[in-house]
């Protein structure tokens, strides 16, 4: 099969699942649209990929023996390490808001269509490609005391502590940083933050955005993120480029 011309070129992705026959199926699928694919059954099988590769996106099932996915992806995140989707059998509303609780920046049930899973993926990376015109343009923004680097990708606080962000937070971030004072619904941070071309749920937004709120608090101790019932969220503060 020929690679689709859309996916981000050797993109390295890593599935971590025990199950050999659909790990082998999904890498299969994945490397025939253009991406480069290793899969781990475990959390130490995992390390020792990410230790000798530059791994941008984890698809991590739950429901592994030893270390399972939701600690495996809980010390991800204190570490500040790749996106991460969740795949799992476990596919009611509170599992995966709970996976996206704790740093998933995607959550898929088991079964799932190679398609969507696809879709997906190309979503999360797509959140983390900065176009090299907008890098220059943009290099940072500054807002409450808080120093965004774009190229970086990393945002300081009022202290000078580097606050850490998910894939998703960083792209949702970044929306309302462009668009300062401006009213912005979950459908329009679906597109400016993931893009158009996948279905997620809106609750993905809700909690991704809480957790940005709870990370981003003014010197008053107030919220910078306002939510305005029925309309949408809003970043009501002053943004200079830097």
């Amino acid at each position: 099969m020929r690679a689709d011309t859309q996916a981000f070129p050797m993109s390295q992705i890593l599935i971590v699942d025990d199950d050999a026959d659909l790990c082998s199926q999904t890498a299969a699928y994945l490397a025939d649209h253009g991406y480069e694919v290793r899969t781990a059954a475990n959390a130490t099988e995992m390390q020792r990929v990410l230790d000798v590769a530059d791994i941008e996106l984890i698809l991590l099932d739950v429901m592994l023996p030893g270390e399972d996915g939701l600690s495996i992806c809980r010390r991800l995140r204190r570490t500040g390490g790749p996106a991460v989707i969740m795949i799992s059998a476990l596919g009611d509303e509170i599992d995966r808001v709970l996976g996206l609780e704790l740093g998933a920046d995607d959550y898929l049930p088991k079964p799932c269509s190679p398609r969507e899973l696809l879709a997906r993926v190309r979503a999360v990376l797509r959140r983390g490609e900065s176009g090299a015109e907008r890098q220059t343009a943009n290099l940072g923004y500054e807002f409450a005391g808080y120093r965004l680097d774009v190229v970086r990708r990393q945002l300081r606080g009022p202290n000078g502590v580097v606050v850490l962000l998910t894939a998703g937070e960083f792209s949702l971030l970044r929306a309302f940083l462009e668009r300062p004072g401006r009213i912005l619904s979950r459908e329009q941070l679906l597109d400016y933050a993931r893009g158009v071309e996948t279905e997620v749920f809106d609750r993905a937004i809700d909690v991704q955005i809480s957790r940005l709120r709870r990370k981003l608090v003014a010197s008053s101790g107030e919220a910078l993120i306002t939510t305005l019932r029925g309309a949408g969220y809003m970043l009501d503060q002053r943004v200079t480029r830097a």
